[in-house]
């Protein structure tokens, strides 16, 4: 019995979350504009998604973003997390974790208008810039708390054995611990990917006149009606990232059993 109420819970948990997903898939193959009421089956929407030149500007400028930013933040974010493993003492270490969670509890409003005022005080003009750091500064703790772990899972013997037989601490990093941490980096550059894309209110008030992502083409949508080009453009975004993710997993498994296999 309590084996059917923990899988009918976590079904309903299940449901919860990716029922409205299914539901946005569905329409956007529905014939109609209407959300209400279901007229047929058509690709209509998604041809008209490659001839809208408003959402297709802000497509580009979402990826761009999301891709740049999730570059740079796991670089940062990477080595932020090596320096905090290795070059840190234990109180040392405390207060950097503490700073580090900051952003991450920290409202985004808040976060926004800070890095607004911020980019005012320095005289740069707000747009694609702009929106690049902000989504970097942002995104950088997430890859730090996603490598830390896999940092602690190492073994740092094996680092300090190839520094005493003559290997650089940049060669010792390279050949020996990215391999193992790996997995965590992959995960904070998906995360940091993800949440670049999905990012508003920050964007909102780090980007300027002629610069806008799909979150902020879609709230101005919002008030007057989203447009079914919006269904076709987020199912194929969420494929886009569910294709991605299984890959990194099956690449992530693989390694894994090689690694048990040698």
């Amino acid at each position: 019995m309590m084996r059917f109420l923990r899988r009918f819970y976590a079904a309903i948990i299940f449901g919860f979350l990716y029922l409205p997903i299914f539901v946005l898939i569905v329409f956007s193959f529905n014939a109609s504009k209407s959300r209400a009421s279901w007229e047929g089956f058509t690709f209509r929407w998604y041809g008209a998604l490659f001839e809208d030149g408003a959402i297709l500007d802000a497509l580009y400028y979402t990826l761009s973003i999301a891709i740049l930013a999730a570059l740079l933040a796991t670089i940062i974010g990477t080595l932020a997390a090596f320096a905090m493993y290795r070059g840190m003492r234990p109180w040392e270490k405390k207060i950097v974790m503490n700073l580090t969670y900051l952003p991450v509890l920290n409202p985004d409003i808040v976060t926004g208008i800070s890095l607004m005022l911020l980019f005012i005080f320095v005289k740069l003009n707000l747009g694609f810039t702009s929106l690049l750091l902000a989504h970097t500064v942002f995104n950088v703790p997430y890859v730090i708390l996603t490598v830390l772990p896999k940092l602690r899972q190492f073994d740092a013997h094996l680092y300090e054995a190839a520094l005493d037989l003559g290997a650089s601490p940049a060669y010792a990093f390279r050949r020996i611990v990215l391999p193992e941490i790996l997995p965590g980096i992959v995960t904070g550059a998906l995360f940091a990917f993800t949440l670049s894309i999905d990012d508003f209110v920050i964007s909102f008030f780090t980007t300027g006149s002629g610069v806008n992502n799909l979150s902020i083409l879609i709230y101005s949508m919002a008030r007057r009606g989203i447009h079914p080009t919006i269904n076709a453009l987020s199912t194929l975004l969420f494929l886009t990232v569910l294709l991605l993710l299984l890959a990194v997993n099956r690449r992530v498994a693989a390694s894994k059993v090689k690694r048990v296999r040698d």
